[in-house]
């Protein structure tokens, strides 16, 4: 048997092992409980004093700073209860400008002067850590040499526990910023712009004639597609382990065409690790609802209940960490790149958003009085007026090295940013802006009033071709990248439906006036005039056509296909001037969040085009090689004359690709910002996907006994 063969053999080996179900059953009592590893409210109201307990609550209902004594009796009171964790060690867990989260570990004991230690924590070290600001990336918000940063104690998301082998780790979410008091992080502005849409929500909501919400806060329900590949063909693949995706594979003779993996049964393994991670998920307070296989074999998803936007943005860096490191313990790895697998459909991350009040509305639904509905379509014409007006900007937050082999690819959302309504729900604003539509479908809501349409309670179809669409009770931004952070995606949401939201209430007192305070009859003109300005933005048909490229541009829509593309909206007056009225970036922090993007960008594809060189010139040309030498032992004959013929020439191109790629590495072109961004894009890309093209051709016609990495064939399908 080949070592390819016995390779192929240990991978689909696997069994369970009596443990690797777990030995805990949901559904018995005594099993795990829900959040039973987060300092949620359930246990600050156990352990805490009442008066302390009150106190902290009223603290964080006011937004205000705790104070010191009552800082450390929280503080006393979280480290007592993750000692009986297990957890030795506590940090202050931030998302830096990386996409990832980021740790440094203090331990609770301390020496004592008698050679003892004793374990302590207190107020101070719960607000506030100071990590190495000058190591991150900050797009020149810090310099090297400027290295004072500070981490912040959110207490809005609720400390939690990361268990261990070992033991056990307090985590406490945080805020990251620089000494001079500039966000570093992505967590910062979040917050800011929840509090931003929240204040503009408000304010229409009282000219609409609700006075008993005092809070508007956005939810997201993120939806994570991810991939699972056998640990023994990750670590052969040096392009999966360096880049996170495979730079080399010819398509195999089956892929996705049979349609047979979505939705599909889902095999044990892949099964036994995902209850697994369900279970650490539970412990840590994360709603997940359902998991599924997704259309890509090899490929999967899971889903959680909305949350506040904070805490789910938190929640969802959790999730790719415990999909990640629970996958190990099953023999598999994690993928979460955008496109992992040539010819197959790449990852995203559906992000579901909406807004609602703090007295239970979603304001993105549909009620079941006039009143209701007439909110619900204000709130609906403001954010399709924001997205029309930031359609750049909605594209720049989903902007990476990924996402630019996914992105109008025929498997997600094309790059130009258009919404979807549902033919219902179109009909009802086509309504009221010309008073024309399709006849009325029973078992629709009435508004009771003729100057506004019925409404469904459903949005009706679902395009999977839309990158923002609406679903019943929701916007669903399908755009997000499989590996992204939630935080910028949702900081642009909340922002410009602030912006767009304050614009419509200056509009809609206006309104109220000249209709003497009927409010049916003001929304109407509100609804009507966002119709007129900004329906362009409203498609219903296939993005992925031709047909809708020519049409978006008639339209005057943006078509921005790449990230050197897309990146500069950051840096748009229009950017700049929403973000800093609304005080969640300033022109500085949004500039270096634009040089980090683009930093990265270019850095990523820097690496992808280093290790093709190196895995062509070590890997694929030698197995070629190798295959020259086969035939030249074979002898002489017509068809072996053929063989050696074909293979000479695939092996000639391959060896001035290679030649080319090394040029185009090593180019004295420009260097950094977007120029040596787009040289990535215009020069090196064309330059690896002509190495690959070569030696996929020679993945075909090598012995398979010679062929140094695994195949699609092998990764995709053993199980």
């Amino acid at each position: 048997m080949s070592k390819t063969r016995q390779h192929n053999v240990y991978a689909a080996q696997w069994s369970a092992d009596g443990g690797a179900m777990g030995s805990v059953d949901l559904t018995a009592p005594g099993g795990i409980e829900f959040g039973e590893n987060v300092f949620s409210l359930a246990v600050q109201r156990a352990r805490l004093p009442k008066h302390t307990f009150k106190a902290l609550q009223a603290s964080l209902a006011a937004g205000s700073a705790l104070e010191a004594t009552l800082a450390d009796t929280v503080a006393q009171a979280m480290r007592e209860w993750a000692m009986e964790k297990g957890a030795t060690h506590y940090t202050h867990w931030f998302q830096p400008l990386t996409n990832l989260t980021a740790e440094k570990h203090d331990g609770f004991f301390e020496p004592v002067g008698d050679g003892t230690a004793l374990a302590d924590f207190s107020g101070k070290e719960l607000i506030q850590g100071e990590p190495d600001a000058s190591s991150f990336p900050s797009g020149g918000l810090r310099a090297t040499f400027e290295a004072r940063g500070y981490t912040a104690w959110d207490p809005t998301s609720p400390a939690f526990i990361i268990e261990n082998p070992n033991g056990a780790l307090l985590c406490i979410p945080t805020a990251f910023v620089s000494w001079t008091g500039e966000a570093l992080d992505h967590k910062i502005p979040l917050l800011r712009s929840m509090d931003a849409l929240s204040n503009a929500a408000v304010k229409a909501l009282n000219l609409l004639g609700d006075h008993s919400a005092a809070r508007v806060f956005t939810t997201i329900g993120p939806e994570q597609e991810y991939f699972l590949i056998d640990e023994q063909y990750y670590f052969e693949r040096p392009d999966l382990y360096t880049t996170g995706r495979t730079l080399f594979g010819a398509n195999p003779p089956k892929g996705q065409e049979l349609d047979e993996h979505y939705f599909g049964s889902i095999p044990e393994r892949v099964l036994a690790y995902m209850m697994e991670v369900e279970a650490e998920l539970t412990k840590l307070g994360i709603p997940i609802k359902t998991r599924h296989n997704e259309v890509a074999p090899a490929q999967y998803e899971l889903a959680p209940m909305f949350e506040s936007s904070n805490i789910s943005s938190d929640h969802q860096q959790l999730t790719m960490q415990v999909l990640q490191s629970t996958a190990r313990n099953y023999g598999l790895v994690c993928l979460l790149h955008e496109k992992p697998f040539a010819g197959l459909n790449g990852s995203g991350k559906h992000n579901n958003w909406s807004m609602g009040t703090d007295t239970g509305v979603n304001l993105l639904k549909p009620g079941e009085t006039p009143e209701t509905n007439a909110q619900f379509l204000f709130f609906c014409a403001a954010v399709i007026k924001a997205v029309n007006k930031h359609q750049a900007l909605l594209r720049a937050s989903v902007a990476n090295a990924g996402q630019d082999h996914r992105l109008g690819a025929n498997e997600a959302p094309p790059a130009i940013i258009s919404i979807f309504l549902g033919k219902e729900l179109e009909n009802a604003f086509e309504m009221v802006a010309t008073g024309k539509g399709t006849a009325l479908k029973k078992g629709l809501l009435s508004l009771g009033t003729e100057v506004l349409p019925v409404l469904p309670k459903d949005g009706g179809d679902r395009n999977r071709t839309s990158p923002f669409a609406f679903t019943g009770n929701r916007f669903e931004f399908r755009a997000v990248g499989s590996s992204m952070s939630l935080g910028f995606v949702n900081t642009v949401l909340n922002t410009i439906a602030a912006e767009a939201l304050d614009e419509l209430s200056t509009q809609l007192a206006k309104e109220l006036k000249t209709a003497k305070g009927d409010v049916f009859k003001a929304v109407s003109a509100i609804v009507k005039s966002v119709w007129e300005d900004d329906n362009a933005i409203i498609f219903d048909g296939d993005g992925y056509s031709d047909a809708w490229h020519k049409e978006a541009e008639k339209r005057g829509l943006l078509n921005l296909p790449t990230t050197p593309d897309a990146l500069p909206a950051i840096i748009s007056k229009s950017t700049i001037d929403a973000f800093k009225k609304y005080k969640v970036l300033s022109k500085r922090e949004l500039e270096s969040r634009y040089e980090v993007f683009v930093e990265q960008y270019s850095s990523k594809l820097n690496i992808e085009a280093e290790t093709t060189y190196t895995m062509a010139r070590t890997l694929i040309l030698p197995a070629a090689l190798q295959h020259v030498a086969l035939l030249n032992d074979a002898g002489e004959g017509a068809g072996i004359t053929r063989l050696k013929t074909e293979l000479a020439a695939i092996v000639d191109t391959l060896v001035e690709d290679i030649f080319a790629l090394e040029k185009a590495n090593d180019h004295n072109g420009p260097h950094g910002g977007v120029k040596h961004a787009s040289y990535m894009r215009d020069v090196v890309i064309p330059a690896m996907n002509s190495v690959r093209a070569s030696a996929d051709k020679l993945e075909r016609i090598v012995a398979d006994d010679f062929w140094p990495i695994p195949k699609y064939s092998e990764m995709l399908f053993i199980k």
